[in-house]
């Protein structure tokens, strides 16, 4: 993941995106938004996303058809995603949201530092991972390279 990897926020209140917008801001990380759960899907499937903050509930798709969606994509199944819900505590949707690999549940009203601190591990750890899988990506093919390399024999 190139190190321009954006944090995408999705919710379909304006007010809420301008909220986690300036809550992370001082990370200093390139933000994009979406309103809707296709278009978070769009977003994603554009590429270059390292993080994932998204509304549980949102008209049409939802936030967990979203992460549905992502699991079952290479491209797309190991980008963090923090779900955000208004709707207080609810076991149900924790044991799903949990089942499906979401990193975390978080309540509205957001806490900054909270936010920033979950965002911050997360993003950076997923940054750290791509990283450890394209070197051991170029490690296998030079060893791939080294075994099919034809050996020459020298004759005294």
């Amino acid at each position: 993941m190139p190190s321009d990897a954006k944090i995408l926020i999705v919710d379909d209140h304006e007010d809420t995106l301008y909220a986690l917008e300036s809550a992370l801001a001082p990370l200093g990380h390139r933000v994009t938004r979406a309103t809707s759960g296709d278009g978070a899907l769009k977003e994603v499937l554009r590429g270059h996303i390292g993080l994932l903050l998204l509304d549980v509930r949102m008209p049409g798709v939802s936030g967990l058809d979203v992460v549905r969606y992502m699991r079952r994509l290479e491209q797309t199944q190991h980008i963090p995603v923090i779900l955000i819900t208004g709707f207080g505590p609810d076991a149900g949707l924790s044991a799903t949201a949990y089942a499906l690999g979401v990193a975390d549940l978080v309540m509205k009203p957001v806490d900054p530092w909270t936010l920033r601190t979950k965002v911050r591990y997360l993003y950076d750890t997923h940054r750290r991972r791509q990283a450890l899988e394209r070197e051991l990506s170029a490690l296998r093919a030079e060893i791939d390279a080294a075994h099919h390399t034809p050996h020459q024999h020298r004759t005294p």
